[in-house]
């Protein structure tokens, strides 16, 4: 089944089976030096002797990591030059260049700028890439180009070393690269077929395309606010706000008429409900209300936010292409994957403000039918205890039972069957934050826009299509076995024979199979935050 949002969720799953293994990060291992490499058979006519790079790593000051990685490097290469020629710059020179300004040029980060090795780029450009520097200074401009790859690869492809993921509440493992092979990728391939070696997801690279329309649309000053003369617009309205509404969507590419006119058309409810959908929204093709403040939402606030969800694609690696399932918790969605192919989504609740789901990642183990609810303490404290006090038969009313006591607080738990708040089914994959999915007797819930009413576990849709999707190569668990265990009323663990990964990410900014932009609803503050960090 080929579902709109596989290309978004194909890419972060990204979100994040590589980084699961990926958690400790091991001491750097220098490569040793290749002495089989000689002028005659080397990339480069230039070569300089070891000692010059401890002098430079020395009064450059370059931490161990780094220096290791410098050392590496040459070593593999028998310290011939990497970005010149007896006559000029090397052709990955050039791309190395381009790259870094594309970078520079999306991100606005100019850090990264460099006036010395600018100054020797734009001077070799002039002369058709031959440059005459005294051997001194071509040495020391190759080790600068070194570093400056390795500081524009560890801001492009991992992130701003500045933020913490988890203080941002982000607790998938960052992606580790090993910037050495990167760098011989980089020169083996004359900086060219990037997109063949970047440890970059394709999720990334659409965003990346999007920032730089977006960012074109706010430097031609082409945002002008909608300015509403009434509540909502409806097809058949005439208003000056109904023109105002077609150019915001030709611009989006939701509208790709050039009609003007002040008449709400077919043509523009068509264009309104493909935007909601773009947006999670109902698509109702009315704009008022939250249509209308999401359009009139300005272009900044949207370049940030893509440029927030482009930083934590860097932290995840390229797509994996083993089963999986992925949340996006601001999509209210769940997406399972096949050998890295999408099967299927189901919508889900997520955790209500007080009670955040987390972002973690976690291997699913266990199949539960007919359910015990161990209720956590809170709960039992917040909400059962004064129940009891209320009501003397509570405990009864609400098919509970205490099973202990902890110090004065009741150790309380739900017994299996239709009320039973977990439902007939849950997944479990055990983490230290009691997180699991499960079905739920509330169905009202998955009708709404926003799904956000859960105590932190994530609530399915359509539990039993999960089930049936885990333990669909075990042959002697059929449909039927499947409803007659969920109704049993007596608790049944399945062990899973091949624990399957399970992604809880975040993403309020991603890009669909129809290759169109979609945004959602910061509903935790997540971007919030990242934005005074990122944005200072």
């Amino acid at each position: 089944m080929k579902l709109k949002n596989n290309v978004f969720f194909m890419a972060v799953a990204c979100v994040i089976i590589a980084a699961c293994n990926q958690s400790t990060s091991p001491k750097f291992k220098v490569e040793k030096r290749d002495t089989t490499i000689k002028k005659i058979n080397s990339f480069s006519d230039l070569f300089f002797d070891s000692t010059a790079l401890e002098s430079f790593i020395q009064k450059e000051q370059i931490p161990d990591t780094l220096a290791d990685q410098f050392r590496s490097f040459y070593n593999g290469r028998n310290y011939q030059f990497a970005w010149f020629f007896q006559n000029g710059l090397a052709e990955q020179t050039r791309s190395l260049w381009n790259m870094q300004s594309d970078y520079i040029g999306y991100s606005g980060d100019s850090s990264l700028y460099n006036p010395f090795l600018q100054n020797i780029v734009d001077t070799a450009t002039a002369k058709n890439d031959s440059i005459a520097l005294p051997d001194s200074s071509r040495l020391r401009a190759e080790l600068l180009f070194t570093r400056q790859f390795f500081r524009y690869a560890s801001r492009a492809y991992v992130g701003s070393r500045e933020l913490n993921p988890n203080d941002l509440q982000w607790f998938i493992p960052r992606k580790k690269i090993n910037m050495v092979s990167l760098l011989d990728s980089v020169v083996i391939n004359k900086g060219k077929n990037t997109g063949e070696y970047e440890p970059l997801n394709r999720q990334y690279k659409l965003l990346r395309d999007y920032l730089v329309k977006y960012s074109k649309i706010e430097k031609d000053s082409a945002w002008e606010p909608i300015a509403p003369d009434q509540k909502k617009f409806v097809k058949g309205d005439r208003s000056p706000a109904v023109t105002a509404i077609k150019k915001r969507l030709f611009r989006t590419g939701d509208f790709m008429q050039t009609d003007t006119s002040t008449l709400f058309t077919d043509s523009l409810q068509v264009a309104v409900k493909n935007f909601q959908n773009r947006y999670g929204m109902k698509e109702d093709g009315v704009v008022g209300g939250a249509t209308l403040r999401e359009m009139n939402q300005s272009v900044q606030f949207r370049i940030r936010q893509i440029m927030i969800n482009m930083e934590r694609l860097r932290w995840v690696p390229e797509e994996p292409k083993t089963d999986y399932l992925l949340v996006n918790i601001p999509a209210y969605k769940l997406y399972v994957y096949e050998n890295g192919n999408l099967d299927f989504n189901m919508n889900v609740v997520v955790g209500k403000e007080g009670h955040n789901t987390v972002i973690f990642t976690g291997n699913l183990k266990y199949v539960v039918f007919s359910p015990y609810w161990n209720v956590p303490t809170s709960i039992v404290r917040n909400e059962v205890l004064p129940g009891m006090r209320r009501n003397k038969n509570y405990i009864a009313g609400h098919n509970m039972e205490i099973t202990g006591y902890s110090g004065s607080l009741p150790i309380v738990r739900q017994k299996p069957g239709p009320k039973n708040s977990l439902g007939r089914v849950k997944f479990l994959f055990p983490n230290s934050y009691n997180i699991y999915l499960h079905n739920t007797p509330a169905k009202s819930l998955f009708n709404e826009d926003s799904r956000a009413f859960s105590h932190g576990c994530i609530r399915l849709g359509e539990p039993t299509k999960l089930a049936q999707f885990l333990l669909r190569k075990d042959s002697s668990w059929t449909d039927e076995k499947m409803q007659k265990a969920m109704n049993s009323g007596k608790e049944q663990y399945v062990t899973l024979k091949n624990p399957i990964p399970v992604y809880i990410g975040y993403f309020t900014a991603f890009v669909d199979r129809k290759g169109q932009l979609n945004f959602r609803d910061d509903i935790y503050g997540h971007d919030a935050k990242m934005s005074k960090m990122m944005f200072k």
